[in-house]
């Protein structure tokens, strides 16, 4: 199956109405994609994870579905298994080992993402171009802020990209400031 972003999107949409977590998969979506041009992988199989990994979680957000369902779809409509394998991978709870560079990077931008749009609209102009890597840093330290995102999950991303987190922080706030707009942020 070719990879194609138009149909990729097309499926996200069809599963999530939600503007957020289209945003969210948009965010994740960018921030694959540039660790795939940075580790010299390929970047529309990157991408195209970022942006699926979670298509499924609107309409099954149980762990006893996501992203087992969605997966299904996947399979079912011709995607890599590789990408696939990803997708399951970053659900911790479904123990997948996380063998490829694919899976690690997937599994370390989820929750980056998640964190720094947090962090992004908390700031008064709520814009992602005024976050930088301390900010982000002193707000992972206040386990009251964004209370759902796994700190563990996050640090553990980035050391199985072999980054320390300071880098693997400005990486993902570079990716998102690539794409700022379409984020709202």
């Amino acid at each position: 199956m070719a990879l194609r972003r138009s149909d990729a999107y097309a499926l996200l949409t069809e599963y999530t109405k939600n503007d957020n977590l289209i945003k969210h998969a948009l965010g994740v979506e960018a921030a694959m994609r540039f660790y795939a041009r940075k580790l010299g992988q390929e970047e529309e199989l990157f991408g195209l994870t970022g942006l699926l990994h979670d298509f499924d979680y609107e309409r099954w957000p149980d762990p006893a579905d996501h992203p087992l369902k969605g997966c299904r779809i996947l399979t079912e409509k011709g995607y890599p298994p590789e990408m696939i394998h990803a997708i399951q991978g970053h659900a911790n709870y479904l123990n997948v080992p996380r063998e490829s560079t694919l899976d690690r990077a997937l599994f370390a931008v989820d929750e980056l993402v998640g964190f720094i749009t947090a962090v992004a609209l908390v700031r008064p102009s709520k814009k992602v171009a005024d976050v930088e890597v301390k900010s982000v840093r002193k707000k992972l330290k206040d386990k009251a802020f964004a209370r759902t995102c796994s700190r563990e999950d996050i640090e553990t991303g980035a050391k199985e990209l072999g980054l320390d987190l300071d880098t693997h922080i400005g990486n993902v706030l570079e990716a998102m400031k690539g794409v700022a707009d379409q984020l709202g942020l």
